[in-house]
């Protein structure tokens, strides 16, 4: 019998840097995500955190979860109270200790950090209010716990470029995925100008712009410019050059050296030393990640080295990476499908030595056993493709007939679902496989990772072309499938895909035996939009809809108009501290339906928020949500 502890065994390793031959990362090795650091070369893990602190996942922190000052003998930690994201910058000694708040009179806000240069004592602050839709964006002393407020927006504005000698900063304000633009300050006066864009407040009565699709950006050399990445030359994004002596037109960098194939996009650029650069890429899901040099004249990048997507590092994600210029070496955190996470150094001019610090593994589960996936990509109702695996049982397990179908649908919307063992998802899909369920993870339209347009697809039109994606695929697609049984088949969804899950389960009761929704919106008019962070608002009236003037449109797209017609027994699951979908919106959910005489179960984690990262919590979680199917599925 499959035990959910034997995948909970692998520790998650996340958030790794290297300073003076010594690695510090985040882990669960406690059972609750904590700060700890080794030896490069692999050692005993030291905690630096007390026990009772609880780090968030990184991936649901934003900016910087945490940055080691040797400088000042500290290490800045991003810190929560158990999930309400209501982040704070702490400091602690380098060599651990108890955390105290780095600007102590900073309230009534969720912090998102961000890092300077090498050799900065700065820190660079989107603070977004508890109170009213504000962001502001500080600079934060360190050295003397000094904070100076340097510009404020309703959208979501945060720094996007710093250069090394902290006289210049980039701001990006963004207003829907991809409609963002840049502002050029100089940190000395404050002064401020838009380089490239029209900010929103400037746009005439349905005035179209170009999406600008911004994400990295990096001062070049003697800061005559900006490198960036970009979706204006290519919807799967590219590099840009900005010549700040000439702004507000971005010119396209041809890069060259590129050896991977398949769908995918640039996803992130990072400056290491000099005119070299790092690209990272997401293809088909999976990471490859390239250093190379760029030519500011002649607008190439020419790629010298592939850091990771060959050998050990290959068909899998790749969650962070840090360059120490010091030592010249890169360490980086990599899992896939079927291992845990594992913590790498690479090193070399030829960056060909390899070198792996944990051997983190799952016991008493062979690796033969799990379920690598298998490309199940489909091309829907209109025509579009849609990426998709499907996770079938390993033959080693000896199950026979069709399988039983769990459908797993990512959060988001616009998010990606990804062979990654450091997601809540991927343990999830592997006790379902090891209990004889087939799983199936498509990204339909509105994920992103295949494009900008791909992307925004989903921009108002929840429930719209997404769902009609999900149903073709249980109509047409999987009963194709000899090996899967889809009169068998259960929806499953977090956030955005437990959205989804309460409209395919209510609007489309003929297709599901079981459902299960964690933390998913339910009435998109009265309760999810006034009950999301203020902060929030205004992008969400711009890409999901507006709660009076798009009323009607929003209670076409809200599960709660079609719970009548829900057949299949359904588990809610959420965390108390969730301050994203709020648990009166579950509860809601639970007590509506159980007034219909509906079958529902409900949990709630009283020390969880948008996530359920503590291993006490995750080992019920799972078990629930595999004996509700098992139940539910036959």
């Amino acid at each position: 019998m499959p035990r959910i502890e034997s995948l909970l065994s692998a520790r998650l390793f996340l958030s790794a840097q290297l300073w003076d031959d010594r690695i510090y990362f985040i882990s669960n090795i406690s059972g609750r995500f904590s700060l700890y650091a080794m030896p490069y070369g692999g050692g005993v893990p030291e905690p630096l955190l007390p026990p009772n602190i609880a780090l968030q996942n990184p991936e649901l922190t934003g900016g910087t979860p945490f940055w080691v000052y040797p400088s000042l003998g500290n290490i800045m930690v991003t810190i929560d109270k158990d999930g309400d994201e209501i982040y704070r910058p702490m400091l602690i000694p380098i060599e651990g200790g108890f955390p105290e708040p780095a600007f102590p009179h900073m309230v009534d806000a969720r912090v998102f950090n961000q890092h300077g240069p090498e050799g900065s004592t700065r820190l660079y602050m989107s603070a977004a209010s508890l109170s009213e839709s504000i962001n502001r964006t500080y600079i934060g002393n360190l050295q003397n716990s000094g904070v100076e407020e340097i510009a404020k927006s309703k959208w979501g504005e945060y720094p996007a470029a710093i250069n090394d000698a902290e006289t210049m900063l980039v701001l990006a304000e963004g207003y829907t995925v991809g409609d963002i633009i840049l502002r050029l300050m100089q940190i000395g006066d404050r002064s401020s100008k838009v380089i490239y864009g029209t900010p929103i407040g400037e746009r005439g009565e349905g005035e179209k712009v170009p999406l600008s699709g911004f994400g990295a950006a990096e001062f070049t050399k003697e800061d005559k410019g900006l490198l960036l990445t970009t979706s204006l030359f290519e919807d799967t994004y590219g590099l840009g050059y900005l010549d700040l002596a000439t702004p507000c037109e971005v010119l396209p960098v041809a890069i060259k050296g590129i050896v991977h194939t398949g769908v995918g996009e640039l996803e992130d650029l990072r400056h290491t030393r000099d005119d070299h650069y790092i690209l990272k890429y997401n293809i088909d899901g999976s990471t490859w990640v390239y250093e190379g040099s760029f030519d500011e004249e002649g607008r190439t990048f020419q790629v010298d080295s592939v850091i990771c997507g060959r050998g050990e590092l290959s068909g899998g994600v790749m969650k962070s990476i840090h360059y120490d210029k010091k030592s010249d070496r890169f360490v980086l955190v990599y899992s896939t499908a079927t291992s845990p996470t594992q913590l790498y150094s690479i090193e070399g001019a030829k960056r060909d030595k390899v070198l792996r610090h944990t051997n983190e593994r799952i016991l008493g589960t062979p690796q033969s056993q799990l379920s690598p996936g298998e490309d199940a990509s489909f091309t829907s109702f209109d025509g579009l493709r849609v990426s998709a695996r499907l996770y079938r049982p390993s033959p080693e397990l000896g199950f026979e007939g069709k399988r039983p179908l769990v459908y797993y649908i990512h959060g988001g919307p616009q998010g990606q679902e990804q062979p990654n063992f450091a997601w809540f998802s991927m343990p999830l899909i592997q006790f379902l496989t090891l209990n004889g369920f087939a799983v199936f993870v498509p990204n339909v339209r509105g994920s992103t990772g295949y494009g900008l347009s791909y992307t925004k697809k989903v921009d108002r039109d929840w429930g719209g072309d997404d769902r009609l994606d999900h149903v073709y695929a249980m109509t047409e697609v999987l009963p194709k499938d000899e090996g899967v049984d889809v009169s068998r088949a259960g929806v499953i969804g977090r956030s955005y895909g437990g959205y989804m899950t309460l409209t395919l389960a209510m609007r489309h009761p003929e297709l599901w035996k079981a459902a299960v929704d964690m933390f998913g919106p339910y009435d998109l008019v009265t309760s999810f939009l006034e009950r999301i962070p203020e902060t929030w608002k205004p992008y969400f009236y711009e890409a999901l809809g507006h709660p009076v003037k798009d009323r009607d449109f929003l209670v076409e797209r809200s599960p709660k108009t079609y719970m009548g017609q829900l057949t299949a027994p359904m588990l809610v699951i959420q965390g108390a501290n969730d301050p994203r979908v709020i648990e009166a919106e579950s509860r809601d959910v639970v007590d509506s339906l159980r007034a219909e005489g509906k079958q529902v179960e409900y949990i709630v984690f009283e020390n969880e928020g948008h996530d359920v990262i503590k291993y006490e919590n995750k080992v019920r979680c799972y078990n629930a949500i595999t004996d509700f199917v098992k139940e539910n599925l036959g």
